[in-house]
């Protein structure tokens, strides 16, 4: 017998959300600016859980002087409604920084300021979120051989739930990737846990760092550390002979563009991969070259004065890990030769990058429901639902885990404003589809038109 958390006893949701970072967010946003406008008609009733205990956004990444590297109008609603009061320059109206913005010439907030962004946005929408909750598990519903709608258990401080929905949305976000065979430990971190770490090496006087990657955060990784820690080395590995810069250009800046949401889509499968391979490195292992530049400014000015803090190790890979109590041993070796270097150091930080989490690793039995293509990945529909075996008239709707349909901008912010408006219009047309049907039936006699 499912129990029931108390309140939520013979109450179908609209829409379960499960997660609520970013995209999620704006899914919150995108559905209370419809409530206010369709007033009682078509309103939707929506609930997101999230299992952390407030809102958070890759939070060991918030390096003071790290930028975004998509414009500040790329915001959780802009693109999708210019006028909302949930924007980003409505955020710096409200924190009394909005004249001093504009007289700062940039499209590129700080990272953190960003967040700040955000964790407002999420506060304006917190009555539809249940933090510290995690979702857990989901059952169908049977009736007649078809599932009208899902049970979603939730685990939570006061224990299990469940709780009912007609649709989900997924929006777990990424999970971190480590190279194979290599396991994080107190000397071992993913650049993504940095800032939350490293604190606790005040006062120890470490004396080397290695960071592994070749991507923004690992060049933002390195800069931090080298100046944070002033009497420590940093060394860089990665497999290229230096960082590649993130090519931002007005043309190719297009791929980020919803219309290329709808090319890619209906793109033939080597089309796909050809526009992946043209434009990898408007995101994939790049770095702002002003970043390139401050680097190599700093290593060319250490090796004029004799004191070389800064080094890297290019064409060249990690290729061992051992860990001890006060130290961490990376064995590096060169592409070309295959010579190895060994490297003690205080902390080994790989940043490496991140995968999608599996779209469908908590949906149980709902997942053999789901329909995969010839290589195994999930089909999606243009409105991001998932595509299921007729009897299963609920929505599943991913907010990630797409790039293979939607292309590039799957899990980016690029794309999120519109994402969550092509969303809820599909919500809110298979809604009204829903609602034909059932008053077809009842006027057929041929059923009751109860759920």
């Amino acid at each position: 017998m499912s129990r029931v958390l108390p309140g939520d006893a013979g109450l179908v949701h609209d829409l379960i959300g499960i997660g609520f970072g970013p995209s999620n967010v704006a899914m919150a946003i995108a559905i209370r600016e419809h409530n206010a406008r369709a007033g009682g008609r078509q309103a939707l009733d929506a609930r997101f859980f999230e299992q952390q205990p407030r809102f958070g956004w890759h939070r060991g990444m918030l390096i003071d002087d790290a930028t975004m590297q998509v414009s500040f109008l790329k915001d959780l609603v802009t693109l999708r409604n210019p006028a909302s009061e949930y924007s980003f320059l409505c955020y710096l109206q409200s924190k009394g920084r909005l004249i001093d913005f504009i007289n700062h010439k940039n499209l590129f907030p700080l990272r953190v300021e960003f967040h700040d962004y955000f964790e407002w946005a999420a506060a304006k929408v917190d009555d539809t979120v249940s933090y510290g909750h995690e979702v857990v598990g989901v059952a169908p519903v049977v009736r007649d051989g078809v599932v009208d709608h899902l049970e979603v258990t939730v685990r939570s401080g006061e224990g299990l739930g469940v709780h009912r929905a007609r649709n989900l949305v997924i929006g777990t976000g990424l999970r971190p990737l480590v190279p194979e065979g290599v396991e994080r430990g107190d000397r071992v971190w993913h650049n993504s846990e940095l800032l939350a770490r490293v604190d606790a090496l005040e006062g120890t006087s470490p004396s080397r760092f290695v960071v592994v990657g070749a991507g923004q955060s690992a060049a933002e990784n390195v800069a931090y550390l080298h100046r944070r820690f002033p009497g420590a080395e940093v060394c860089a590995v990665f497999s290229r002979y230096g960082y590649s810069p993130a090519d931002d250009s007005a043309f190719a800046n297009r791929i980020f563009d919803p219309a290329a949401v709808d090319d890619y889509f209906t793109a033939p499968g080597t089309v796909k991969r050809r526009l992946m391979d043209y434009h990898g490195n408007t995101n994939y292992s790049v770095v702002d070259i002003d970043l390139i530049d401050d680097l190599y400014r700093q290593m060319y000015r250490e090796k004029v004065l004799g004191t070389e803090r800064l080094r890297f190790l290019n064409v060249s890979r990690l290729t061992g890990v051992k860990e001890t109590p006060d130290r961490v041993r990376a064995t590096v070796t060169s592409l070309v030769d295959g010579e190895e270097t060994l490297l003690d150091a205080d902390v080994l930080v790989l940043a490496t990058g991140y995968g999608p989490a599996d779209p469908l690793g908590l949906l149980g039995e709902v997942a053999d429901r789901c329909l995969r293509d010839a290589e195994g990945r999930v089909r999606v529909e243009r409105d991001y639902r998932v595509v299921t075996d007729p009897d299963l008239r609920c929505g599943i709707y991913l907010q990630g885990g797409t790039e293979h349909t939607h292309g590039i901008t799957s899990s980016l912010l690029s794309n999120t404003a519109v994402r969550v408006g092509e969303i809820l219009d599909s919500l809110l047309d298979r809604g009204l589809e829903s609602a034909s049907d059932e008053a077809r039936t009842v006027a057929d006699g041929t059923g009751t038109g109860a759920r």
